[in-house]
């Protein structure tokens, strides 16, 4: 898995990350390709339906993210066996069925939370009927959790083991899944019966489920990831590294969590300022969480090229492979930035008609909050990889520390106070938002910059110890 090193160090590392993190940043880009396939077809139902569909998604997708938090802890503990020992095959059995369990468990626990959706919902002043609407939506969807949990360890597992191209390959053919789902089951194609905003959620509860069973073909199907049998002895516990997955998980958890809340608790606000700006933010949201996908998928490239080398013990290479990360992912956003300043009403085009009259004011607020958000676009991706980097060296407590402080104490608090009580109303929210992402981005970056300071690496040529060994 790892490169020897050549006469261009810092170039081999450029090249082996972004083999890595093109495949993970395309998967990414299909996987919202999967959740606008949704939008597209519940935005046709009407804007309440849109409306509902949007805070019930903004419920699952806080809980989702803190599921990936947990179990995406594997990726570092599977890149750093990988890196200590190249053969680690016991070892990184041990980690994917830890992770399999924790998917499984709280995945269960996520759908239990999800089934207060509708109370949570009136709790923050959404409106009653609304609320019912998305309350029998997300009971829907939260069936999908536990499935796009496990996916998302699998996708983690095929991934550090240097087959990316399969998590594309298998979102892509979720794409074809959803849209058929969808399109049989919202408005009763195909035979089967017109459920409308219920019928989406199936589609994406059985997407969930499909996605699963490709992964499952995908890993028995090739000889290199069949000998890891990830599958075998699935009842046996591994305590230890139970214990480990908890300690590294939930501070990304908790970060994911902070970072999600922050745009979920925005769609909230939105709910609160009007039903138009709520349609509004729900489409530029879209967009926006599209472009970040290639920084987001870069920051998971980061975390394995990083981890490879911090149980290698390799000071240097750690370096590279973060600053690698962090200047392919600054050259992206760039473009996506300029592509939400200069043709907006193209973009926006994609989910909606910008050319009907009963979507006027929709559009003109959609516009506007693009504007910001291609501003924000720089510190978005640079928080994004920066917490990747970090995750790679198994830091995961003080970011989170720093996402809460960021996102909540200066992203959300200016968001009500922009959002809720000036005339910016919408745009105030996100303002707030770029606050956020703002002061996360910093602290995180700086936090890498002094990693040797903070006593993140190890010493030059001493890997990290294995954890004590089990009977697998």
């Amino acid at each position: 898995m790892r490169e020897s090193t050549t006469d261009h160090p810092f170039r081999a590392e450029l090249a082996a990350t972004l083999r890595l993190a093109g495949p993970l940043a395309l998967a990414n880009m299909l996987q919202m390709a999967v959740f606008a396939i949704d939008v597209i077809f519940v935005a046709r139902l009407g804007q309440e339906a849109l409306a509902a569909s949007s805070l019930a998604v903004a419920i699952v997708a806080v809980v989702m993210m803190g599921l990936n938090g947990v179990t995406g802890s594997v990726a570092p503990l599977i890149a750093a066996e990988i890196g200590r020992k190249r053969n680690s095959v016991r070892e990184v059995r041990r980690s994917v069925r830890m992770a399999l369990w924790l998917a499984l468990g709280l995945g269960l626990v996520a759908v239990a939370i999800c089934f207060f959706g509708e109370g949570i919902m009136l709790l923050t002043g959404q409106n009653r009927h609304v609320s019912a609407i998305s309350g029998h939506f997300i009971r829907v969807i939260s069936l999908a959790l536990v499935p796009m949990a496990i996916a998302n360890v699998l996708r983690t597992f095929v991934s550090a083991l240097g087959r990316p191209v399969f998590a594309t390959v298998i979102t892509a053919l979720s794409i074809l899944v959803n849209a058929l789902g969808n399109y049989a089951l919202v408005f009763g194609n195909l035979g089967m019966p017109a459920l409308g905003l219920t019928g989406s959620a199936v589609a994406s509860t059985l997407t969930a489920c499909t996605t699963v069973v490709a992964y499952v073909i995908a890993i028995r199907s090739n000889r290199n990831l069949r000998r890891y049998h990830v599958f075998g002895r699935f009842w046996r516990p591994e305590w230890q590294r139970l214990q480990q997955m908890l300690r590294l998980g939930l501070p990304i958890s908790a970060t994911l969590i902070a970072e999600g809340g922050l745009f979920s608790g925005a769609a909230f606000l939105m709910g609160r300022v009007g039903e138009t700006e709520l349609a509004a933010h729900t489409v530029a949201l879209q967009i926006a969480a599209f472009a970040f996908q290639v920084p987001f998928g870069i920051g998971q490239a980061a975390t394995i090229r990083v981890g490879y080398h911090f149980g290698a013990g390799d000071r240097d290479a750690i370096g590279r492979a973060g600053w690698a990360a962090i200047g392919i992912g600054m050259a992206f956003v760039g473009l996506s930035a300029l592509a939400m300043l200069v043709i907006p009403r193209t973009i926006i085009s994609a989910y909606v008609d910008v050319a009907a009259p009963a979507n006027a004011a929709m559009v003109v607020l959609a516009v506007q909050y693009l504007f910001v958000a291609a501003i924000f676009q720089l510190t978005d991706g640079l928080q994004a990889i920066a917490a990747g980097v970090l995750r790679g060296v198994q830091d995961t407590r003080i970011p989170a520390v720093i996402a809460i402080v960021g996102y909540w104490l200066a992203g959300f608090a200016t968001s009500v106070a922009l959002g809720l009580f000036t005339p910016l109303r919408g745009v105030g929210v996100w303002i707030g938002l770029a606050v956020g992402l703002t002061v996360a981005a910093i602290l995180l970056l700086a936090r890498w910059h002094w990693r040797g300071r903070f006593g993140l690496v190890p010493e030059r040529g001493a890997p990290i110890s294995a954890p004590a060994p089990a009977l697998s």
